[in-house]
């Protein structure tokens, strides 16, 4: 994609970065993502990013508070209060397909060094993790929230990443729904919480 060259308004300079990347995440993976690259895309000097990222690993933390804050969006539409095993499915779905279709993105955000002390990252991943525990909550009120949230999140986050790594197949969208479908109800089934989806008749 060609380099644009307009001009940018100072007070933008800082989101018109960010957005370059993100394009670059979703053209060429985090291995070329550079605050050169970035500036090019944005069409500024190599110079303009320092402005307001020190390194590489500040303008990753910004472009994964952009994808954490996709990611809540996405799990709050899959259902805002979820009460049944095919709720949570629904939001286990969510947040697998969320990985499918934004590789790059997810990857900044789950495999790549960013800075924990920035605070747009802060408030992205707990306002995810204060999400997922208010599940917990909800469906598991005689467990532990903080140790069940990190359970389910932990179930979830190893589903996206098995499908994302090529471990299961993700080539259909059907598939995917159901395999993390059945994932969700056979851990709840095993732990009582639900019972079990009905058997289909032959």
């Amino acid at each position: 994609m060609a380099t644009t060259t307009q001009p940018y308004h100072h007070g933008d300079l800082r989101n018109a970065l960010v957005r370059a990347a993100v394009e670059l995440l979703e053209e060429d993976g985090a291995a070329e993502l550079s605050l050169r690259a970035a500036a090019r895309r944005a069409g500024v000097s190599t110079a303009a990013p320092y402005r307001h990222f020190s390194d590489r690993d500040a303008l990753l933390s910004a472009v994964a508070a952009v994808g954490y804050q996709d990611l809540a969006g996405r799990l709050t539409a899959a259902h805002p209060a979820p009460t049944t095993a095919d709720d949570l499915a629904a939001i286990a779905i969510a947040y697998v397909q969320f990985a499918l279709a934004r590789p790059g993105l997810f990857r900044v955000m789950f495999a790549e060094p960013c800075d924990p002390t920035n605070p747009e990252r802060v408030a992205a991943t707990t306002a995810i993790h204060e999400y997922v525990k208010s599940i917990v909550q909800q469906t598991f009120p005689t467990a532990a929230p903080d140790a069940m949230a990190d359970a389910v999140w932990a179930l979830v986050h190893g589903l996206a990443f098995l499908h994302l790594d090529g471990k299961f197949d993700a080539i259909s969208t059907g598939a995917v729904a159901e395999r993390v479908r059945a994932a969700v109800h056979a851990i709840l089934g095993a732990s009582g919480s639900f019972a079990a989806p009905p058997a289909a008749q032959p």
